[in-house]
């Protein structure tokens, strides 16, 4: 029975505890790796940031992602100072930011048209996940930007 089952539990914690506290162990680090790969869903919706030199780089890159149906909408924003290191030397440059609005399972087409056009050796693509938003808006980015298939 239960009672049975539990009694013989603490006799081996009082009888044998080393081995006791092995075992939880080992059961801890079991449930922590099964609660930490437990995939979260991918969301529907991501949002890319990409810096530019200028405005009208930004806008050549932001009018073939649109037009590529790669993203529904980019804002362009102005006005931002970077400041890293490139080369070993620190750097500090005015740019302009992207802020790209797609599906996340776009995101590796839109990244490799980023580079194809980009005017940076290395330019920056990087990606979250949208989790939520006014539903008329998150409809509309899933007509403008279709499924990849």
């Amino acid at each position: 029975s239960g009672i049975s089952i539990l009694l013989l539990g603490i006799l081996l914690m009082i009888v044998y505890p080393a081995v006791f506290r092995k075992s939880l162990v080992n059961l801890s680090t079991s449930i922590f790796r099964m609660a930490s790969s437990t995939a979260r869903p991918q969301e529907q919706f991501s949002m890319a940031f990409v810096t530019a030199p200028n405005a009208e780089e930004a806008k050549k890159i932001a009018g073939g992602l649109v037009s590529g149906k790669l993203a529904a909408c980019v804002n362009i924003i102005p006005g931002i100072i970077s400041v890293y290191e490139w080369e070993g030397k620190i750097e500090t440059d005015p740019e302009v930011l992207m802020m790209i609005k797609t599906r996340t399972s776009r995101i590796p087409e839109l990244t490799e048209f980023v580079r194809k056009n980009h005017p940076y050796d290395v330019c920056e693509v990087i990606t979250t996940s949208i989790e939520g938003g006014n539903q008329p808006y998150l409809d509309w980015l899933a007509k403008t930007v279709p499924e990849k298939m």
